[in-house]
């Protein structure tokens, strides 16, 4: 173990927080407990992962992995039993959690209600699972029975018995903030009950997490998730002001102060955590990812949903940007992190607490938040180090779709009776899900052709699926099949001719394959149509850029960003259309802010590199194509930049490295000599421009090798 920064680590994860809430609260003075944290601390945004489902992203944040790596993939999974569904289970992850790594390391851990935390896990300290709070019993006197194995060890069964709050309990007058015009008649209301059983919930995980910091003694790490604002934001966010259309006067006035309340009522809870924590401890206050609150919000009508399409639709409420905050010993004051991603903060864990990080995590560590220089140390992967981790047995730790594929092939040797048919179905509806959640990862990840591979499947099994066939028909385009992803399209448009998601997919294939007349006329036509749609521009904008139409390219990429000014493709979009245009200040600042959204970026860094090195800034030109090069070695076109530059500065050594690198990538990828038509293939005031516009041929880096080249 290496130096050890924080003598406690306390691990609030606040489902679904977002700073737009927080900010325009702690505005009116409100949130007092977060603000003191933020101005004692470090805040930042927190890039979420694909895709945005609660389950998959808490898994992350506490194993430092993608999907792929930890297992977890939907809500549910099947029951290894072969008789249906079960609640997405601890025995399906497939790597160590931060409480297996910090107990193989002789620490302490205390767990309350994470996802994918049942059962309950005999690690050292106290774990109470997701589960604690099911089989809620209508009649608060009836009895409430602690559901098997949710709580570790045991003889905390009954001290968290008693920290449960059935909604029945939930006073009236604890509504009262939210609803401020609650009378006697609404509380049997379904929204009014709704809104206790979140409550109830809510208080239920934080009595458990407050009795065990109470009552344990000493501990190294406490972690403990809420999972309300995500709950109540999918119940209530539609009635937060401004008024929605859809959404009736009554409605507005009597739940309009729900999701404000609701985060106030988390601010009070972290205020008494903190209390019970005590000074020396450091704190990590986070978010999976935000929830749209603003005109963004998404209008879903859930009668037209499928039962297997809602947690899909659900989550198109997801803002990909959460929320991190970091105060306490080892945690810098009054600063600010770029660039976070839910990845890191594993690692970041495992830092301020002296543990070596995996190799094999995903993230970094959050080394601008720590107040001293740190000396990181890693071990190759935590999953092959021995050692007790407070792990179940092996025997317990199974994939649930193998498990239920080992018993159909039973039932076809005949050793079984066959499966009931509503079995089968839900062992479907979960395998489907998770597949096409699975694929998502991938895609996310820069592996399209693994995407293609299970949504090909997918489609295979379940040919009647429209929105399976949009799934893979879009995996056939990040592949770079377009033939392929346009034959997919054509039968769904042919029965469904209106079908705007088919269209928007057929447009980008059309415009990827080079049938540029027939991208024109319907990028046209669909412009002229859905005029009205800003959050459409994300999508014509590119095509627009495509076809070389770059004004309209540069209206929509505008348009995108006044409607989502958090995203950071369309703000790298709109700084590249400046820079076509020679505007580099304000392309510069376009490009700068979505580094800020999404520091891992390297497209943007060289954007960046571009507009400063045109802008005659080279000293931070340099700089930014070297963090280009980092996060994506072998960028050739930053290398060619960095050769015509260093010569530019008569920096000859550099300027022989960078373009010997050059070459020697052209030569990896086959292209043996560089050609001119490679060398005018530049990206929009390409390093060859920039040489010709100097005047000095020397400054050409490649003039040598293909003489004539302008």
């Amino acid at each position: 173990m290496s130096e050890r920064l924080a003598k406690r680590l306390l691990i609030v994860g606040w489902d679904a927080a977002d700073w737009i809430i927080i900010d325009a609260l702690m505005a009116k003075g409100g949130m007092p407990n977060l603000r003191k944290v933020i101005e004692k601390g470090v805040r930042g945004n927190l890039a979420s992962l694909e895709p945005r489902l609660s389950p998959l992203l808490w898994s992350s944040i506490a194993t430092g992995k993608t999907p792929d790596q930890h297992g977890i993939l939907n809500f549910v999974e099947p029951d290894p039993s072969g008789e249906g569904l079960r609640i997405t289970s601890s025995t399906s992850r497939k790597t160590k959690a931060l409480w297996n790594i910090l107990t193989q390391s002789g620490l302490k851990t205390n767990v309350v209600s994470w996802y994918a935390s049942h059962p309950a896990e005999p690690i050292s300290g106290v774990c109470v699972s997701n589960l604690f709070f099911e089989g809620l019993p209508y009649d608060v006197k009836k009895p409430w029975p602690m559901p098997p194995a949710a709580v570790h060890p045991p003889a905390w069964t009954e001290a968290i018995i008693e920290a449960r709050l059935h909604p029945a309990e939930m006073p009236g007058q604890a509504l009262l903030p939210m609803i401020p015009g609650l009378k006697a008649e609404h509380l049997a209301g379904p929204r009014v009950n709704m809104l206790a059983k979140n409550l109830a919930h809510c208080v239920s995980v934080h009595n458990a997490a407050t009795t065990i910091l109470t009552d344990v003694g000493d501990w190294d790490c406490t972690m403990v998730f809420y999972e309300t604002i995500d709950t109540a934001g999918h119940n209530f966010m539609q009635y937060r002001p401004p008024q929605m259309d859809h959404v009736s006067a009554v409605d507005f006035e009597m739940f309009k102060d729900v999701m404000d309340g609701v985060y106030e009522f988390h601010d009070l809870m972290l205020g008494t955590l903190l209390d019970l924590a005590g000074p020396d401890t450091t704190l990590i206050l986070l978010s999976d990812h935000g929830f749209y609150s603003d005109h963004r919000r998404p209008v879903i009508k859930t009668q037209e949903i499928s039962a297997d399409e809602r947690a899909a639709v659900e989550s198109r409420w997801h803002r990909p940007l959460g929320v991190i905050a970091l105060s306490g010993p080892g945690v810098k004051q009054g600063e600010r992190v770029y660039g976070a991603s839910l990845l890191d903060i594993a690692p970041t864990a495992l830092t301020l607490l002296g543990v070596p990080i995996g190799a094999d995590m995903r993230g970094r560590v959050l080394a601008e938040a720590i107040d001293r220089p740190i000396q990181l140390e890693t071990v190759f992967s935590w999953d092959l180090m021995p050692g007790e981790a407070g792990m179940h047995p092996a025997d317990l730790r199974q994939d649930p779709f193998e498990a239920r594929n080992a018993i159909q092939q039973l039932i076809d040797l005949g050793y079984m009776s066959d499966l009931p048919q509503d079995a089968k179905a839900q062992f479907d509806l979960a395998w489907r899900e998770s597949q096409c959640n699975l694929a998502t990862v991938h895609a996310s990840l820069g592996q399209p052709d693994r995407a293609a591979a299970i949504l090909g499947e997918v489609c295979q099994r379940f040919p009647d699926e429209p929105r399976f066939q949009i799934g893979f028909a879009r995996a056939l385009h990040w592949t770079g099949r377009y033939a392929e992803c346009i034959a997919e399209i054509e039968p769904l448009l042919a029965k469904s001719p209106d079908d705007l998601e088919a269209l928007l997919l057929l447009l980008l294939a059309l415009a990827s394959s080079g049938r540029e007349q027939e991208a024109k006329q319907l990028v046209l036509k669909l412009d002229r149509q859905h005029s009205g749609q800003a959050e459409l521009s994300q999508t014509f904008a590119p095509v627009y850029v495509q076809l070389g139409l770059h004004e309209e390219a540069e209206r929509h990429y505008r348009r995108a960003v006044d409607f989502d000014s958090e995203s950071a493709t369309m703000r790298y979009g709109l700084a590249e259309a400046l820079v076509r245009k020679e505007h580099f200040e304000e392309a510069i600042d376009h490009v700068l802010r979505a580094i800020e959204i999404m520091h891992f970026y390297p497209e943007a860094h060289h954007l960046l590199g571009i507009a400063l090195t045109w802008a005659k800034d080279y000293p931070h030109a340099i700089q930014s194509f070297r963090v280009a090069i980092s996060m994506r070695p072998g960028f050739l076109d930053a290398h060619r930049y960095l050769a015509s530059i260093h010569r530019h500065l008569h920096q000859v050594e550099e300027a022989a490295r960078h373009r010997e690198i050059a070459v020697r990538i052209l030569n990896e990828q086959g292209t043996g000599v560089v050609s001119i038509d490679f060398l005018k293939r530049n990206a929009p005031l390409g390093p060859q421009e920039w040489a010709r516009r100097m005047g000095d041929s020397r400054t050409d880096e490649f003039a040598d090798l293909a003489p004539g080249v302008e």
